[in-house]
Order: C-alpha cells, then sequence, then structure tokens
C-alpha cells in the first residue's frame, strides 16, 4: 500500500480572491527568516509549491502560504507566500487570509497582532471574525509618467510603484475594467508586461515588475476607482490587490490627490473593495488595507507517489 504524504491546509477567500494556508505537513525548510526561507524553498523545495497550487489539487488563480515559526518573538507567524509560478515578497489579500485563518483555528484572537513576511514585518487587526486590516510594508512610487510603447495597444504612460511587489499602473490601455473584458484586459496587461520587459523597464535595483494594474471608473458611486491586477502567472486578482492598492495609494500620495488618513475605497473587476490610506513615518509611506476573508474549507491534500502528477502540473 502506497504511504501518502499528508498536506493540512486551510483555504480562504479574500474577496473572491483564494488564500491556501500551509498548517501542517509543508517542506521542511529549517530555520531562518521568512526572507531566507522562501530562498531554500524556490532552490530545494520548489515541487511542493507546485503541488499545493497548481492543478490538479489548486489552479493559476491559487496563492498559496506556507505558515512558519516565527523569528520575531512579537509575530503571530511567519509566512511564505507563492503562487502558480514562483514566491511573492508580500501578498495584501493573503495577509487578509492568513489572519482569518488563525482565528479559525483559534491561534489568534480579536486585537493587534504582527505577521513576518520575507519583507519584513506587517501590523495587522482582526475584528475577531471577518475583517482584517493590515499596516503594509512601506510603499513608494518609483518612476513617474513612464512610457513605454506596447505592440498592439502604442504608446502607455504609467507609473512604476512599490507595494510589496513591483507595479506598473496606468489608466492607458484603452479597455473597460469590468468583468466581461477579462480575456481582453489579460492579453492588454501581458502585452504591457512584455513591452515593459523588451524595453528595460524595471524597479528598484532592475527588478522585473510581474505586476501590471489597469485603472477604471468604479461601477459603485461609493468607491473611487476600479482596477484589474494582472499577477506573475498571468491569473487576475479577483480581489482589489493589497499590494496593489498600497501602491497605488502611493502614487497618488505622491501626486497630492490623497491626503495623510484620508480613505480611499479600491473596487475590484468583480466587485469586493479594500478601504485603504496612508500615514507618514519618517518620511516613509505607510499604507493600511482593510478588508474581508472567509474560511470556504479545512482540507487534507495527498500525495501518492504513484501518482505521476503528485507534485502537480508545473508550468
Amino acid at each position: 500500500m502506497s504511504v501518502l504524504e499528508k498536506i493540512e491546509v486551510v483555504d480562504t477567500h479574500t474577496g473572491g480572491e483564494p488564500t491556501r494556508v500551509v498548517i501542517a505537513g509543508g517542506p521542511n525548510l529549517g530555520v531562518g527568516s521568512p526572507a531566507e526561507l522562501r530562498a531554500r524553498f524556490a532552490e530545494h523545495a520548489d515541487a511542493h509549491r507546485s503541488a499545493i497550487v497548481n492543478e490538479p489539487r489548486g489552479s493559476d488563480v491559487m496563492v498559496g502560504a506556507l505558515l512558519l515559526p516565527p523569528v520575531d518573538p512579537k509575530c503571530a507567524a511567519g509566512v511564505i507566500f507563492f503562487n502558480n509560478v514562483g514566491y511573492l515578497g508580500m501578498c495584501g489579500h493573503g495577509t487578509i487570509g492568513v489572519a482569518v485563518a488563525l482565528g479559525f483555528l483559534g491561534r489568534i484572537g480579536a486585537g493587534v497582532h504582527w505577521l513576518e513576511t520575507p519583507v519584513g514585518p506587517v501590523r495587522l487587526t482582526y475584528d475577531g471574525a471577518a475583517g482584517v486590516s493590515l499596516e503594509n510594508v512601506p510603499s513608494f512610487r518609483y518612476a513617474h509618467n513612464v512610457s513605454v510603447n506596447v505592440p498592439g495597444i502604442g504608446a502607455v504612460e504609467g507609473d512604476v510603484a512599490w507595494g510589496g511587489n513591483w507595479f506598473f499602473l496606468t489608466h492607458q490601455h484603452g479597455q473597460e475594467i469590468a468583468l466581461k473584458n477579462v480575456e481582453r484586459l489579460i492579453d492588454a496587461a501581458w502585452r504591457i508586461r512584455r513591452a515593459l520587459v523588451a524595453q528595460g523597464v524595471t524597479g528598484k535595483a532592475g527588478a522585473e515588475i510581474d505586476h501590471i494594474e489597469l485603472f477604471g471608473p468604479p461601477s459603485s458611486a461609493q468607491c473611487d476607482g476600479m482596477n484589474f491586477v494582472l499577477c506573475p502567472g498571468k491569473a487576475y486578482d479577483r480581489s482589489p490587490c493589497g499590494t496593489g492598492t498600497s501602491a497605488k495609494l502611493a502614487c497618488l500620495y505622491a501626486d497630492g490627490a490623497l491626503k495623510e488618513g484620508q480613505i480611499w475605497r479600491q473596487e475590484s473587476i468583480v466587485g469586493s473593495v479594500f478601504k485603504g490610506s496612508v500615514r507618514i513615518v519618517e518620511g516613509q509611506i505607510i499604507p493600511t488595507i482593510s478588508g474581508k476573508a472567509y474560511v470556504s474549507g479545512r482540507n487534507t491534500l495527498l500525495l501518492d507517489p504513484h501518482d505521476p502528477f503528485r507534485m502537480g502540473i508545473r508550468i
């Protein structure tokens, strides 16, 4: 009889965007900071990333979150975020999902907590049910009004900004931001991303810009804007994207269009909403993102050594 490898997970979604939180049975990465363990995960255990989030157990849209014992004693947990093609520095919707999963497991209660991520500690406030506000890592606009020539679209101007991941943010895409247009939006965003690479447009220190954020008017009068975010593995974010909203807030503040403490309501392509604001600490822009997540399942993933797709269908 085959010995099955078992991985225990809690599945959540934040504004429609799934997070699969690995609570037991994940790869043994030893000790170290989340950044060190993320590098070790990628080098020595990447097959487990694929097994957890890729088909046939997962899907392109699934984001994984591997819980770790925290190095910093003030943190409730450490975490590494990953998706269908690799690893993330930070994930806003994922952080909200992790907090709600930790609450579901009884590991945290209502109140203020810290989560240790590869890009630094993140402060969050959990309401004890579905609501979470997270204070993200310092965010900033790196380049303003960058023009890139996109085949099939033409000249596109936008900003390059950091919100825990690197983003190119633009209103100049020629598309209606609506769920009915999702295939066209994916195509446009992917063309922009490839053009950025081809024309050498990067983030700080040559970092690849692996998230594209397109903007349009909101469908709700209660919101300030609607976005479409294409993630690194060509899946689009169903939520308003926590790191993308952070990057947007940094750009708004840099333009003088958002004051410290002013609320910005960001609508996603599926109609879910994050509330965001910024505060300035020693000259740095610190975004706060608020949203809700819900537990959608608690499962045991089974990895059969005889299964040809045991470690997922790898891209």
